[in-house]
């Protein structure tokens, strides 16, 4: 049987930071007292545990597609949804609806796509009842940066300059 270190905690109660094996090399032999940063940000994900720990970050404005299906509904009830989840939701920019399917555009601020992201997919559940959407499911999310968003309408790829402010059938 191996004894512990003098001064050394019990087996299984030490604790270490986990860190992500990078393509390569290989793994990180180095001690950890050797490594560069407990801070840095995780390199599949690109979060920084730290800031999520309640140090500030700047938010940023994400452009989000939210696509739901389901059902048909009348499209009266659709569109009367529709503009309540408008209302309810101020920076909406523009749905479009059909009596199975919808689209909903939009801006969201969040500190950064995993955040926007799940802001976007609690969207359509949370407004369900106090707008009298329907029953949906989501069936599709785009969430990109602002730069991204303008690059695309700048290249002729972003939404249909046709697509006035508001709420339109297909």
């Amino acid at each position: 049987m191996r004894r512990a270190r003098p001064g050394a905690p019990p087996r299984g109660t030490g604790t270490r930071a986990l860190t992500s094996v990078g393509a390569g090399t290989g793994f990180d032999r180095s001690p950890p007292a050797d490594r560069t940063s407990d801070r840095a940000e995780d390199r599949t994900t690109g979060h920084d545990p730290v800031a999520a720990k309640g140090e500030a970050t700047q938010s940023r404005l994400w452009h989000i597609t939210l696509c739901v299906a389901g059902a048909e509904t009348p499209l009266g009830e659709i569109r009367r949804g529709l503009e309540q989840l408008a209302h309810d939701h101020p920076f909406l920019l523009t749905s479009r609806y059909a009596n199975d399917h919808a689209e909903v555009r939009y801006w969201e601020e969040a500190r950064d796509l995993h955040d926007a992201a799940a802001v976007a997919l609690r969207l359509w559940g949370e407004h369900r009842s106090t707008a009298q959407l329907p029953p949906w499911e989501i069936v599709g999310l785009e969430v990109i940066d602002r730069e991204t968003y303008h690059q695309r309408v700048a290249e002729g790829y972003g939404p249909p300059p046709a697509a006035p402010v508001g709420v339109h059938p297909y």
